[in-house]
């Protein structure tokens, strides 16, 4: 059911998948110069990302989450970053604390309770586990210095999201700044374990100019006439699943990116063994999903 069309597989084979796993092949080959993204290699399936890691089953952007997904066999997870009143990035989807932490009853007196209103130090206080399952009381927001030391012993890769940078002038080269203290802007990090996504293209082409080698995806669904101006300065266009077809990603697959590399589509969030089996039909080069399991099951079914 919803088999890969051909013409989506062999686009595939030639080398649309980016992201997936190397083969020894793609391990042993000489790495390329930091001028340009170095892709992996390519198989007909796509990449399943563990979205805010493995979010389903840990409380979301915590260090739990993505042990869980690593526990899980997942080498791919996707993050959100935010920045405190004191220019600490940390781990947190959304603007403020109340949905995934006890804020309130910490900080009863700071509403809205907004993350850029509070000193890293304050944030660090928080449970950020409780609210989703009692075993993980204590959790922790994490910064993304923490995030990113622990993506890196878990010998995972990185789908960042810088959220809403708007509301955080500066925040690309803040985050490219811990990126270079971590380890995660030399050649084996940016050529095949990171790619930095936003909805805003404006950040997307400050990226892009700080940063041309860094793989880049636009988060909506622009239409196909757009398509030209955004293959200036990315290399993704990542898309809500309910929103794509078959000709919507070929047309996607058309194009090539400012590494004259066919642009990518990675679709979210897909939780649903049908949802990702029509998208894995769609010839998508990724999945990100709360529950990857079910994504990987459904695909490797399909």
């Amino acid at each position: 059911m919803y088999a890969r069309p051909a013409a989506a597989t062999a686009a595939a084979l030639l080398g649309v998948g980016a992201l997936l796993l190397p083969t020894a092949t793609a391990q042993a080959a000489t790495p390329q110069s930091t001028n340009t993204v170095q892709a992996s290699t390519a198989t007909d399936s796509p990449v399943v990302v563990a979205h805010r890691g493995a979010s389903a089953y840990a409380p979301e952007n915590t260090l739990a989450a993505i042990d869980k997904a690593s526990d899980m066999g997942f080498r791919w997870v996707e993050n959100d970053v935010q920045r405190t009143k004191d220019g600490e990035l940390v781990i947190m989807h959304d603007d403020n604390l109340k949905r995934t932490t006890n804020v309130e009853e910490v900080f009863p007196d700071r509403s809205p309770w907004k993350v850029a209103d509070f000193t890293a130090a304050e944030i660090a206080k928080l449970d950020a586990g409780s609210w989703f399952d009692a075993k993980y009381a204590g959790a922790r927001v994490p910064t993304l210095e923490q995030y990113m030391n622990r993506v890196e012993q878990n010998h995972q890769k990185l789908v960042l999201e810088v959220k809403k940078p708007e509301l955080y002038p500066g925040i690309e080269q803040d985050t490219l700044d811990v990126l270079k203290k971590t380890g995660w802007l030399d050649r084996e990090h940016v050529g095949s374990k990171l790619v930095w996504q936003s909805f805003s293209a404006d950040s997307m082409r400050k990226v892009h100019a700080l940063r041309p080698d860094i793989k880049k995806g636009f988060l909506g669904t622009p239409s196909v006439a757009e398509l030209p101006e955004y293959a200036k300065f990315v290399d993704q266009i990542n898309s809500r699943h309910t929103t794509i077809s078959y000709a919507y990603v070929a047309s996607i697959h058309a194009m090539r990116g400012p590494h004259d590399k066919p642009l990518e589509i990675f679709t979210w969030t897909v939780d649903e063994a049908a949802d990702a089996q029509r998208a894995d039909g769609y010839g998508v080069d990724g999945i990100i999903s709360n529950k990857p399991d079910v994504v990987r099951s459904a695909i490797a079914d399909d």
